[in-house]
């Protein structure tokens, strides 16, 4: 399963128990003032295996506070308020630069800092934002005035500061954000299909043809009818009866998997494409960390299998935010952002942007450096960290980096991760969250659905995102009651804790920021096709299906370059427009039920029959009561077989309207990016 659940790691560190302070934070000076909000919440409960090594050399950075944020706060409601004169006069970099970025002067105070406290200073950010410098540990805990701990995470090595950094003199006003004293970093919600944990031990199931596949291709049929299945243990009892819907992994056993064809067909794009309106003129950015030296042929070989543009050295460029990584490899998150931009906005240009490292740092300076170059109208991000466990401060900074996107008429899209509402593990102990920087109300937040096809592709049914998994049947053996696995992945959504609703969501209820806004495709049992070169693999070329809210994000991204292609003129932060779109344009999403979900006999002999109902097999529910459930025969695994319920999403729950798995739902491709052209009534 190619996810990692940091913020899950941290709930079961809050579980435990574990309680652990680092050592005390060092006296501090009179002259100067603390960071608030700057310490990772973690350190008070994770295992702290003692402090930083001194000597290890770290980088850390000031980022800076805007100047004038009141005056650019207002600027920018003016800039999406139809009845403001200066409606969609969006802002240069260079008015960014001169209004509200922070000055050279501002710089040098914090340059001298630095200098001060022997942190060689080794970079100014964009804008004038941030100041990075690098120096060992134990110079950077002097500086700032805090210990920095290590701590355990479910097997991980993680730095931390163990209370918020204070700044002496000038520096100290200057600063909204001291980053890097930790090295929490993002993660990417992508996901192949994959099983719970089964007492054979099973794994993942990722769906992967070789490149000279031609007759087990991936099919677009996900769900083959009504079946009925009968195991036995051992050739005796127990004997299990299972009957209901069935996933596709038997007629076929590479299983589904949508194509480009397919999917701009189902949610007709093709209609634009034959108008002239693919992109053309427009660029995608897409921030994606270390790099991947395969990328571009991998692309290439997905556009020529499709009947798609190839990716040249003018319409596609990798650019680096800082420093050249070292980490480059293969990485099926940069084929998936690459190649569905690229299948849903054939025309446009993609500009992949690719910061060294997954850090908060690092990452958020990317952006940054896309905006200062004015790189495209769309950035897609499909990378988050779970808000409840990021320091407020580090929120605060993404939050104004969105906020410079919308002043600029860009839209960063991110998002909504794959984890649900995040109390899937231990409900009584875990509050819900929700993930930034889609958290951000200057963002578009963008959630998953599950969608099943037509024989012609057009739309069977869609659903919001939420996968539960039970066990009937493995390698033989019958249980009784079959194992609810429960919750295994789903789209992310819900309240901010930290940011208030925005003007755009004034018809929601509550008065946080709500996640989603929209949604695409998402789930990984009918997920999307992508080609990638495989290390130690022959031939490196690979077939595989993917999904994740790290699908839906680029799907979007490229479908709202085409908007701004409609348009002919930059369109801003995509959120904005969305709930105000007429009927037509985005369809909503609700809950699907099947009357042929799965159901269960089993037979224990001596006359015991057991029988079990659709919902017990798909439970545990929680606030889901309308679902489909299909039976799965796990291919190549003698005897196996697992329920996989759709629509069932931890903590969250599909409803008619705006919902907290798919937002306002799914965009009619067509009437979406026409209802942005001034020529077409």
């Amino acid at each position: 399963m190619h996810r990692i659940r940091f913020s899950r790691n941290l709930h079961l560190a809050l579980a435990a128990g574990l309680f652990a302070f680092g050592a005390a934070q060092a006296a501090t000076s009179v002259s100067g003032q603390a960071i608030a909000n700057n310490t990772p919440r973690f350190v008070a409960t994770a295992k702290n295996l003692g402090p930083a090594n001194p000597s290890e050399v770290i980088d850390v950075a000031i980022w800076l506070n805007p100047h004038n944020r009141a005056e650019m706060d207002s600027l920018v409601e003016e800039l999406y308020d139809p009845s403001s004169s200066h409606y969609h006069d969006w802002l240069k970099v260079s008015d960014v630069a001169s209004r509200f970025a922070p000055t050279a002067a501002d710089i040098k105070t914090v340059e001298e800092f630095f200098s001060s406290h022997n942190l060689p200073v080794v970079a100014v950010g964009p804008l004038n934002f941030s100041v990075r410098a690098r120096g060992a540990v134990a110079d950077v805990e002097k500086a700032f005035h805090v210990s920095i701990g290590t701590f355990q995470v479910n097997g991980q090595t993680v730095r931390a500061n163990t209370s918020d950094p204070y700044i002496d003199g000038a520096a100290a006003a200057l600063t909204a954000n001291v980053a890097g004293l930790d090295n929490l970093s993002y993660q990417h919600p992508l996901m192949a299909r994959g099983l719970a944990s089964s007492p054979s031990g099973k794994g993942v199931q990722s769906a992967t043809v070789s490149s000279n596949a031609s007759n087990s291709f991936f099919t677009s049929n996900c769900f083959t009818g009504v079946t009925t299945e009968t195991f036995s243990t051992s050739g005796s009892y127990p004997i299990g009866t299972y009957t209901g819907n069935s996933y596709n992994g038997t007629q076929n056993p590479s299983g589904c998997g949508y194509t480009p064809a397919e999917i701009q067909t189902a949610y007709n794009l093709t209609g634009l494409y034959k108008e002239g309106f693919d992109g053309t003129g427009q660029t995608v950015v897409i921030i994606d960390w270390c790099g991947s030296p395969t990328i571009r042929q991998d692309a290439n070989a997905f556009s020529a299998r499709f009947g798609l543009p190839a990716l040249t050295a003018s319409s596609f460029k990798i650019l680096y935010s800082y420093t050249t990584p070292t980490c480059a490899a293969p990485d099926p998150e940069i084929n998936i952002d690459v190649e569905w931009a690229h299948a849903i906005a054939p025309g446009a240009n993609i500009d992949l942007v690719v910061p060294p490292s997954a850090t908060f740092m690092d990452v958020d300076d990317a952006e940054l450096y896309a905006l200062a170059n004015g790189l495209g109208n769309v950035i897609s991000g499909s990378y988050g960290s779970e808000e409840l466990y990021t320091p407020t401060a580090t929120l605060n900074e993404e939050n104004l980096i969105n906020e410079i996107a919308a002043s600029l008429g860009v839209s960063a899209d991110f998002a909504t991760g794959d984890d649900g509402d995040y109390t899937f593990d231990f409900p009584q102990f875990d509050p819900a969250s929700v993930i930034a920087p889609a958290d951000s109300p200057y963002a578009t937040a963008v959630g998953g659905v599950t969608l099943a096809l037509k024989s012609n592709n057009a739309i069977a049914w869609q659903t919001g995102w939420g996968n539960n998994e039970t066990l009937l049947v493995d390698a033989g053996t019958v249980y009784d009651p079959p194992i609810n696995f429960g919750f295994y992945a789903g789209s992310g959504g819900g309240p901010s804790a930290v940011f208030s609703k925005p003007s755009f969501q004034n018809k929601l209820p509550g008065a946080a920021r709500l996640l989603p806004d929209i949604s695409w495709l998402a789930d990984p049992f009918t997920g999307a096709i992508i080609a990638i070169s495989e290390n130690f693999v022959y031939p490196p070329l690979e077939w595989q299906v993917y999904g994740g809210t790290s699908l839906a994000t680029p799907m979007f991204s490229g479908l709202w370059a085409i908007a701004n292609q409609e348009a002919g003129a930059p369109l801003g932060q995509a959120a904005r427009h969305l709930y105000s779109m007429p009927a037509g344009t985005i369809t909503d999403v609700l809950p699907v039920n099947s009357s042929t979900n799965v159901t269960a006999s089993i037979n224990e002999g001596g006359g015991l029959i057991n029988n079990y109902t659709a919902a017990e097999i798909a439970a545990p529910l929680e606030n889901t009561t309308k679902f489909y459930s299909a039976i799965w025969n796990i291919p190549l695994e003698q005897d196996t077989a697992y329920v996989i319920t759709f629509g069932t999403d931890s903590g969250l729950t599909i409803t008619p309207g705006w919902d907290d798995v798919t937002g306002l739902g799914t965009p009619n491709g067509k009437a979406f990016a026409d209802y942005f052209n001034p020529g077409k009534p």
